[in-house]
Parts: C-alpha cells; structure tokens; sequence
C-alpha cells in the first residue's frame, strides 16, 4: 500500500471512529508533485522562477545572488558573509532592525545564508503578504545604507562568529586548514566567513564596493514557490524590481585548480580533548558524469549508522567514536570529497586513518551488492522527493542548480542516480580516490594552559 492511499484509509478510519457519516469537505489546497516552473528574464536581467503549489496557503519568496566567497580575493575574504549581515541593518525607508520587525509582524520569518558559491535571501509568508517580499527585497537591493557605526560593530559580530565557531573549534579548525591545503589555486581555499585578519582589515569602502559590483538585477535570481498565480508575481516582479537599473557587467577571472599529483599532509596542533582526522580529495560537481556515481558512493559510505564506515569502524570494530563522509555534487566548480572521523580513546591515530583508506579500498575491488546499491539509491531518492514537499527546500533546490549552472539540472538528478551501477562505483572510487589526490589533516591535541 503506498503512502496516499495509507493517509486515505487512516483519515476516514478517524472519521467513523469519531461518529461522523458526512463525506469530508474536500480541501481547496492540493499538493502538485510535477508543478512546471515558469521562467522569466526582466529587461534589467533580473531571472525570475515562479512555481504555483497550491496545497496549503503559504509561499516562499528567494532572492539569490551569484556571489560568495569564490568571487572574493586574498585580503578580502569574508565580504560575501558581512553583507548578508549588513543587509539586515537597514535603508532609507527600512531602517535599522525594521526589516525583520515587518516580516514578524506580517506572521512570516525570514533570514539568509552565504556559501563558497552564492548568497540568498528569503522570507514565509501566507501567501496572501508574499507582496511584501517585493517591496522589503527590491529596496534593500539597491538601496542599502551601509552605516559606517553599524559596519564597524557587525564585523566585530561576525569576527567573535569566527571565533566562536571556527577558532575554538578543533574540528572546524581542522577543516579550514585541509581545505586550505587542498587548493592551491581556486578560491575554495578559503573560509566563507573569511580569515581574521581580513575582517579586521576590511573597511566600509570595501563593502560597499562589492554591494555595488554583485547586487544587481542581472547578478540574481528570484523565486517563488507556494500558493501563488503566475501572472499576480509576475506582475509584482516587474512593479517593484524592474525599474532596477541593471548592474555593471562582471568579469570572473576565477583561476582553474591545476591537478594534484601527490599527497599533502597538515598537523593542527590545538586544545582539544581527542585527536581528529580528515581526508579531501579532488572530485568533479554535477556537471560531469561521474558525480552521480560519487553521490551514491557517498550514501554507501556515509548514508547514515547502517552506513559502511560507522558500521565497520564503529560498531565492528569499535576504534571511532564517530565516521562519515560528505560530498558536495552541487556548485559552481569541482570541489571536494571528506572522510573524517574521530578515533576512540586509546586508539591511535593513524590506524583509524588505515581503517578508512581500507574502507575505500574495499569499494575498489569488490562490486557492491546490488541490495546495499538499491539501498543506497532508495536513500537518496526518497530524501530528495520529501524535501521537494516543503515550498522552501524546492525553492532551494532551484537556487543551487541556477547558481551553479541551470536550473533545470535538478530534473536529472533522480535519473542520475538511478542508472548509477556497481562498476560505476568502482569507477569513480578508483579514478578519485588515490594518495595522489589526497590532503590529510590530523588534529594533535594539546592540554588546555594552567
């Protein structure tokens, strides 16, 4: 019995149960699974994707802006994340902190989140004040004051974020220092949140600067997603965006990552309670191949506690506290494929590390079973099918790939994996993962100062 015909059957059990015999009134809000995606391009080059679903009256509104801290430079870092903070301190019209107060006020919430590859902006409405996104979104787009006061005191915030969140975290640390190590070249070589010394160094110029260069019509993307009609957005759109005077033309010089050809090794010596190892190495992004490949891989080594490195390394053979892997399909170029995990006391180091090259290895030389291969495919299928159901992850969904590339990648995504094989498998983890291609780092805990 599927899922639907379940709920059925469960929602007129509770009906008799409760003593009532008149049929339900039928619901005006319905789910549509495959609801097309209308596409639009403004005369400013403003891209605007609209999806009407219609199964309960709310709506998401996103902006997403092609810029994040692959288009930033070394003694700059970090300017993508502050702007996105200071995007929240007000314009003319808006002032400080009124942004958010009007979004509560209207019964939505809203926030932003920056990345290597993109920074995005949204509000949840009932779909009914979704037209207040437009007036809040396209103000703030051109018209942000960037207060040299509110400057200076939100890069102390998001400088003590640093510290918080990286600086006093030996894992997080760890990372940044492979990750770093990783590239030599391409800018994912740096923290979106940007080192410490480029935040104390950046001043209101700078921002303002790159506030002007990418937040433009022709820089981003809108899209909406709920209980909405077409025609009233795009209407809207064009009331409150297109007037927008288009930006100036962008010119990314952002240099190719030459390939690596041997291992390289960093030891992060910091005050932590137990040691810590993470492995990266050179993988494609959606736009080749074999990522589909890679992302089932992914889901056999680290889908979860019935996955093959917790099962092995930590119920098995009891020597992690904790493995997994993570791999990134979607951005804008090749990024990077972990192994980390976190060794039991008493063990060492370096024999956990062993213990996840074996993990690996055994993936090169042995087909999968086609059971753990369906498992793994059934996985991801069906994480990506209920994200789909919530108005926001769709969105989402659509603002990755459109940064990326094109939006309408998604729609191979679920074929991808599906056609994925055991030899694919052995494929990419051969082709990828070699000592050659790799960067390890290892946290070497050290005792807290007296």
């Amino acid at each position: 019995m599927n899922k639907k015909n379940l709920a059925v059957m469960v929602s007129a059990m509770m009906l008799t149960a409760a003593g009532f015999t008149a049929q339900a009134a039928e619901s005006p809000y319905k789910s549509s699974e495959n609801a097309p995606v209308h596409e639009e391009i403004l005369a400013n080059g403003l891209k605007v994707l609209v999806v009407e679903e219609h199964k309960s009256p709310v709506a998401t509104f996103q902006v997403w802006y092609r810029v994040g801290a692959v288009d930033e430079q070394l003694g700059r870092t970090g300017l993508s994340h502050l702007l996105e903070h200071m995007m929240f301190k007000g314009t003319k019209k808006f002032g400080p902190k009124t942004f958010s107060q009007t979004v509560m006020k209207n019964g939505g919430n809203d926030n932003a989140f920056t990345s290597k590859d993109y920074t995005a902006y949204f509000e949840n409405f009932a779909s009914d004040r979704i037209s207040l996104s437009m007036v809040l979104e396209s103000d703030r787009m051109t018209n942000l004051l960037l207060d040299p006061k509110e400057f200076a005191s939100e890069r102390d915030v998001v400088k003590e974020e640093r510290r918080m969140r990286y600086e006093d975290d030996p894992n997080s640390s760890l990372f940044e220092e492979v990750s770093s190590a990783a590239y030599k070249a391409h800018p994912y070589q740096w923290p979106v949140i940007g080192w410490m010394d480029d935040l104390s160094n950046m001043t209101r110029d700078d921002l303002f600067n790159h506030y002007k260069t990418y937040y433009a019509p022709n820089n981003a993307t809108v899209i909406v997603v709920g209980d909405v009609k077409r025609d009233e957005i795009m209407a809207g759109v064009k009331k409150y965006f297109g007037d927008i005077p288009k930006g100036p033309e962008i010119t990314r010089t952002i240099p190719e990552e030459p390939e690596q050809k041997g291992e390289r090794r960093v030891t992060l010596r910091k005050e932590a309670q137990l040691p810590y190892i993470a492995a990266a190495y050179h993988v494609p992004n959606f736009k080749d191949a074999d990522s589909y490949g890679l992302e089932v891989l992914s889901a056999i080594l680290s889908g979860g506690k019935s996955s093959r490195l917790y099962k092995s390394l930590v119920y098995e053979k009891q020597i992690a506290l904790f493995a997994g892997g993570d791999y990134g399909m979607v951005g804008r170029a090749p990024g990077l494929f972990y192994l980390y995990a976190g060794p039991m006391p008493g063990v060492k180091v370096e024999d956990l590390e062993k213990a996840l090259y074996d993990e690996m290895e055994k993936l090169k030389n042995e087909p999968v079973a086609d059971r753990e291969l369906q498992k793994a495919k059934n996985q991801i299928e069906a994480s990506f099918i209920m994200s789909q159901d919530s108005n926001f992850y769709r969105a989402m969904t659509l603002g990755r790939y459109e940064v990326a590339g094109d939006w309408r990648a998604k729609d191979r995504y679920i074929e991808g994996v599906r056609k994925v094989t055991a030899e694919d498998i052995q494929k990419v983890a051969k082709k990828y993962f070699s000592s050659d291609n790799r960067t390890v780092g290892i946290l070497d805990p050290i005792k807290p100062k007296s």
